[in-house]
């Protein structure tokens, strides 16, 4: 009897021990914003559906999904390791309304990563360049830089960077913002995705960065994902998934994040947008 009390007492320490030894999930929040332009342009929502899955098929990730633009309850951040923004930017930029410039300096501090997609990366210069070029590294400052569409050979530009596991370069048609603001001589930058634009006088372009803060925090911006579609290609996907994972201090896996999706994935969840009157 008191050997086995002696193997319950010891399986329980073990037990006890593994309990409090196994890390808590990493909590990652995903805002998507409110529905706008046409049919299969800017569908926020069905967007980080996508990323959401995706992150929930790599061990340890907690995604949790904000719709709606900036969350009612800004408690929904409390936690979190990352926040994704993927939402309308620009002078109507949800940064931009109260003090949540403020709010999100607190936790920019506190060293929680900070990834921007699309829209969400233009902010007036005057009214919240400073802090992306802080958070994030770089920023749309219109009239500056430019977003005509394009379909453009699209280049991996740092391999060796944890955020490049995984996809090689590829092609894709898609509103490719350039010529970002910058701030002059911050090594902190790194670009992770370049393409050759305008294609009249092209010019070496960066359109997806990876910035170390000296808070410790890490940003990530890319200025692709106009169009919806994209989101079927892989290497588009792997590395946007990479780079959240990145941001949030996760290691990313050495064959790149897992990002599976089937087609219905890719239909499901679009916003109910009027389609474009015929001419």
């Amino acid at each position: 009897m008191i050997i086995m009390l002696m193997k319950l007492h010891t399986a329980l320490l073990l037990l006890f021990s593994f309990a409090m030894s196994a890390a808590p999930p990493v909590k990652i929040v995903l805002v998507a914003g409110r529905p706008s332009h046409g049919p299969a342009e800017h569908e926020f929502n069905a967007g980080v559906d996508i990323l959401a899955k995706c992150l929930k098929q790599n061990k340890g990730i907690e995604p949790v999904i904000v719709r709606g633009g900036w969350p009612e309850d800004e408690k929904v951040f409390d936690g979190a390791k990352s926040i994704v923004f993927y939402l309308d930017g620009g002078a109507g930029h949800p940064f931009l309304k109260g003090d949540r410039l403020a709010t999100l300096n607190k936790l920019m501090a506190k060293g929680v990563g900070m990834a921007l997609v699309h829209y969400a990366v233009e902010i007036p210069k005057e009214n919240g360049g400073k802090e992306l070029l802080q958070w994030i590294g770089g920023f749309y400052e219109r009239p500056y830089s430019t977003n005509p569409i394009n379909d453009v050979p699209v280049t991996q530009a740092s391999p060796k960077h944890p955020i490049s596991r995984g996809w090689k370069s590829f092609a894709g048609k898609d509103e490719w913002y350039y010529r970002i603001r910058w701030a002059d001589g911050d090594k902190r930058v790194t670009p992770i995705l370049t393409t050759m634009l305008p294609k009249d006088k092209p010019g070496l372009e960066t359109i997806a960065w990876a910035t170390e803060r000296a808070d410790g925090g890490r940003g990530f911006g890319f200025t692709g994902a106009h169009y919806h579609s994209n989101w079927a290609m892989q290497d588009f996907r792997i590395m946007v998934v990479n780079a959240i994972l990145w941001t949030a201090k996760v290691d990313v896996p050495k064959k790149g994040a897992k990002c599976a999706v089937t087609q219905k994935d890719l239909t499901t969840g679009l916003d109910p947008k009027p389609q474009p009157k015929k001419k």
